[in-house]
C-alpha cells in the first residue's frame, strides 16, 4: 500500500486489469505507476468491470463488480452508474472456492458455499482468495461492526421481476449452521465428536424458534384479507415486516461468525485427522517375507490363517478352485449429497487448488464395494470381444476390432457413470479371477504352428487375470490377462494420482499397456483416459476425459480416442470419438463416434456402418475363488468387513475397519523402514519405468511362433 494517502483499486473496462489509484486522484488522471497489489485489511472497496458469462444467448458481458471489503460479498451492477441500485447479484466470499479455467489464464469461476457460482473473466482470482478465507472472515468481523447482511434479505424480497441471479439460500438454520450434526458415519467426526463440546447448541435452538416465529409472523400478515380497514399492505404492519427480516439477519449473520470460529477452534482441537495416508495398510503381523499369520484381528472377530510366505510366491492359481461370481453388487449412485455436505465442506476447506490427494482421506460413504484391483479386472467383462482381436482378417481390422474392445470395456468397469470411488489397494494386495468364453465356429480353427494342442476342441476359451498393488507411493497398479489357446495377452502399469480442481476432482492414469497378439508377431500400446468427479458439492457425477494413443509399429496402423468432457454450458456427457488411421498414408480408415456408456457408431471408408449399443451388450461374469480360500492378501479377503458394512449400510463399522488397516499398514511401512527392507512385489518386476508380468506368455517358448 502507499505511504500517506488510502488506495482503492479499479478494474478498467478495456483491459481488465487491476490497477492502482491514489484517492484523491481520478482514473482521468493518469495511471499510476506499477505496483505489486498485497491484500490489507485497512483497504477500501475494490470495484471495477469483469467480463460475465450471462447466458447461452448473451454470452460474455461487461458488468460492474465491487468488492465488498467489510461484508466480504461479491455484488454486481449492470454497470457503473447503476451503483447506487440494488445489486443484480452478490455472492458471498466466506468459504467459496475460486476455480481457474483451462480456457485462458483470465478466466475463473467463483463457487460460493449457497451453491452459487459466477464464471468471469479479468484477474481477480488471488484478489478474491483473500476473502475466501475462514481467518480472513473472522478479521472483517473482529474490526467492524456487524453487517449487514444483505444477501438473506434480497433472497427474501425476491420478486418476481427481480433480476438477481442469486438462488434463495435455506431458511433452515440446521443446514446454515448446523456443523455438529454430521452424517454419524463420517470418518471425520465419528471417532471424537464426543470430545468437542458445541457451545452454540443452545443458540441454533433458539434461532429455529425464532425462525419459525419470524415466518409465523409473515404468513399471518400476508394471509389478511384483502378489505378496508387492516390489510397486508398497512404501512405499520409493513414496518412490522421489515423490521422482523432485519433483526432475523442480523442474527443470522452473528452466529454464522461464531459458528466459524468454533469450526476453526475444533479444527485444533482435532489434530488434522482427515490429512492422513490415504492407501490402507497391511496388520502390522503381515512383514514382508516370511511370517506367521496367526490370530490376525479385523474388530469383527480373529482371522485364523497359515504361514504366509510372500517371498515364494504362487506361480499359478488352479482354476477348479473358482466359482461364478455371486455377488451382483449394484451401486446406487450418490445422488444428492446435502446430508454430507458439512463432511464434503470441511475437507474442501483443508485442501488448495492442484493439491494432490494422495494423502488424504476421503469420507467412507462414497467408497464402492470393490477394490481398484477388481475394476480394473471388470474392464475384461466383455471377453468375447478380446479374443475376438486376434480372428481379424487384417492389420486394420484387428486394429478396429481392438479399438471395439477398448470402447466397450469402460462401461462396465465404470459401472456407468456411478460417482463413487472404489478401495484403493494396499501395497501388496492381489487380485485373481478368469472368465469362460464359448468358442465361435469361426474362431475353430487349427491351431498355429507351436501352440498347445487343445485336447477338447469344445471346450471354452479360458481368460486368466492377475493384478497386484506394486508400489505404495507412487500408487502404482499392475495387471496381466491372457488367454492361452488364442495366443495373445494384455499387460498393463498404471500410476493413479488424484488432483483436486475446486468443485471437480482429476484422476490422472498414468502408464502403459500392451497386447500382444503372438500369432500375428504384433504389439499394440495404448495409454488410458482420466476420470473426473464433478460437482462434488451437490450431485456428483463421474466423466472420462482426455486423448488415447493407439499404436501398433508393425502394422503401422493406429488410433487416436478423444474422451470428450463436458463443456460449461451445453454439450452432451461421455461423448467419444475416434480414428483409425493407416500410418504411412496418414488416411482414415475408420471413424467412431458416440458415448462410452451407450451407443457407438462406427464409420468405414467403403460407406458401411454399424452401431454397437454397449449397455445391450452380454456381460460374462467373472470366476472368483471363495473368501475363504483366498489368501489374505487378496482383495475380497483383505476388505470383506469393509464391504459387508457397506452393504448393510452402516458407514461408521466400514469407517473402523478401514482405519484399522490404514493402522496396521503405517507400522508395517515403518518396520521396513527401520530394517532398511525393500518390498519385493510377487507377480510383477520393474523393467525400466513400467512393471511387467513375472511369466508372461510371450517369454513363454511353447507359444512363440
Amino acid at each position: 500500500t502507499m505511504q500517506g494517502e488510502t488506495t482503492a483499486i479499479r478494474i478498467t473496462e478495456s483491459e481488465g486489469k487491476l490497477d492502482v489509484f491514489p484517492q484523491n486522484r481520478t482514473p482521468s488522471s493518469g495511471r499510476a505507476s506499477a505496483k505489486s497489489w498485497q491484500y490489507s485489511d485497512h483497504m477500501e472497496n475494490i470495484d471495477g468491470y469483469l467480463m460475465k458469462y450471462t447466458n447461452l444467448v448473451t454470452g460474455w458481458q461487461y458488468r460492474f463488480f465491487v468488492l465488498n471489503n467489510e461484508a466480504g460479498f461479491l455484488e454486481y451492477f449492470v454497470n457503473e452508474q447503476s451503483r447506487p441500485q440494488k445489486p443484480r447479484g452478490m455472492l458471498p466470499l466466506a468459504g467459496a472456492v475460486i476455480s481457474p479455467s483451462d480456457e485462458d489464464s483470465h478466466t475463473f469461476t467463483v463457487n460460493a458455499i449457497s451453491g452459487e457460482q459466477y464464471k468471469l473473466r479479468g484477474r481477480w482470482p488471488s484478489t478474491l482468495a483473500g476473502f475466501s478465507t475462514p481467518s480472513r472472515c473472522f478479521s472483517a468481523r473482529g474490526r467492524n461492526p456487524p453487517p449487514k447482511s444483505r444477501s438473506y434479505s434480497m433472497a427474501s424480497q425476491g420478486s418476481g421481476s427481480s433480476p438477481m441471479s442469486m438462488r434463495r439460500p435455506s431458511q433452515n438454520p440446521n443446514n446454515l449452521f448446523n456443523w455438529s450434526q454430521v452424517n454419524k458415519g463420517s470418518s471425520l467426526y465419528s471417532s471424537k465428536r464426543s470430545l468437542l463440546p458445541d457451545h452454540l447448541m443452545d443458540a441454533r435452538e433458539m434461532m429455529s424458534q425464532a425462525q419459525g416465529q419470524h415466518r409465523d409472523l409473515i404468513q399471518s400478515i400476508e394471509g389478511l384479507p384483502a378489505a378496508p380497514g387492516l390489510s397486508p399492505l398497512d404501512q405499520d404492519l409493513l414496518m412490522l415486516k421489515a423490521t422482523s427480516m432485519a433483526t432475523m439477519n442480523c442474527l443470522n449473520e452473528c452466529l454464522h461468525i461464531l459458528h466459524l470460529q468454533q469450526v476453526a477452534r475444533q479444527r485444533g482441537s482435532l489434530g488434522g485427522p482427515t490429512i492422513e495416508w490415504l492407501e490402507p495398510k497391511l496388520p502390522d503381523i503381515l512383514k514382508n517375507g516370511s511370517s506367521s499369520l496367526g490370530s490376525f484381528t479385523t474388530g469383527e472377530g480373529p482371522l485364523e490363517g497359515s504361514r504366509l510366505e510372500l517371498s515364494s510366491p504362487e506361480s499359478y492359481i488352479s482354476a477348479d478352485d473358482e466359482a461364478e461370481d455371486g455377488f451382483s453388487d449394484k451401486e446406487e449412485d450418490l445422488g444428492a449429497v446435502e446430508e454430507e455436505r458439512s463432511v464434503i465442506l470441511h475437507l474442501l476447506s483443508q485442501l488448495k487448488l492442484g493439491m494432490d490427494l494422495t494423502r488424504v482421506v476421503l469420507p467412507t460413504f462414497i467408497l464402492e464395494k470393490r477394490s481398484l484391483l477388481e475394476m480394473y479386472a471388470d474392464f475384461m467383462s466383455h471377453p468375447d470381444l478380446f479374443v475376438a482381436i486376434t480372428d481379424g482378417s487384417s492389420p486394420e481390422d484387428r486394429m478396429v476390432r481392438f479399438v471395439e474392445y477398448y470402447l466397450t470395456s469402460f462401461h462396465e468397469g465404470r459401472k456407468g457413470a456411478i460417482a463413487k470411488k472404489p478401495y484403493n489397494p494396499i501395497i501388496g494386495e492381489s487380485f485373481h479371477c478368469s472368465w469362460k468364453v464359448p468358442r465361435r465356429p469361426e474362431a475353430s480353427k487349427e491351431p498355429s504352428q507351436g501352440s498347445p494342442d487343445p485336447a477338447a476342441s469344445q471346450e471354452p476359451y479360458q481368460v486368466r487375470f492377475t493384478a497386484e498393488q506394486v508400489s505404495h507411493h507412487p500408487p502404482v497398479s499392475g495387471f496381466y490377462a491372457e488367454c492361452q489357446e488364442r495366443r495373445m495377452c494384455v499387460n498393463t502399469h498404471v500410476w493413479t494420482k488424484s488432483k483436486f480442481m475446486g468443485m471437480s476432482i482429476g484422476v490422472s492414469m498414468i502408464g502403459e499397456g500392451c497386447l500382444y497378439l503372438l500369432e500375428h508377431d504384433e504389439e499394440y500400446t495404448f495409454t488410458l483416459p482420466c476420470a473426473y468427479a464433478r460437482s462434488i458439492l451437490t450431485v456428483p457425477w463421474v466423466e472420462l476425459g482426455g486423448k488415447v494413443n493407439i499404436n501398433c509399429a508393425k502394422s503401422g496402423y493406429s488410433a487416436v480416442i478423444t474422451f470428450q468432457t463436458k463443456p460449461f454450458y451445453g454439450g452432451k456427457l461421455h461423448k467419444v470419438t475416434a480414428e483409425v488411421k493407416q500410418n504411412s498414408t496418414n488416411a482414415v480408415v475408420c471413424r467412431v463416434q458416440g458415448e462410452w456408456n451407450g451407443a457407438l457408431e462406427f464409420s468405414y471408408t467403403s460407406g458401411e456402418m454399424r452401431v454397437v449399443d454397449v449397455t445391450k451388450l452380454p456381460v460374462t461374469r467373472k470366476s472368483v475363488r471363495p473368501v475363504e480360500k483366498q489368501g489374505p492378501t487378496e482383495s475380497r479377503r483383505l476388505w470383506q468387513h469393509v464391504t459387508e458394512s457397506l452393504r448393510e449400510k452402516d458407514i461408521e463399522k466400514a469407517t473402523e475397519h478401514k482405519r484399522l488397516l490404514e493402522e496396521r499398514q503405517r507400522t508395517e511401512e515403518r518396520h521396513r523402514a527401520e530394517t532398511e527392507t525393500a518390498w519385493r512385489t510377487r507377480y510383477f518386476d520393474r523393467e525400466g519405468e513400467g512393471w511387467v508380468y513375472h511369466k508372461p506368455l510371450w517369454k513363454n517358448s511353447a507359444f512363440k511362433s
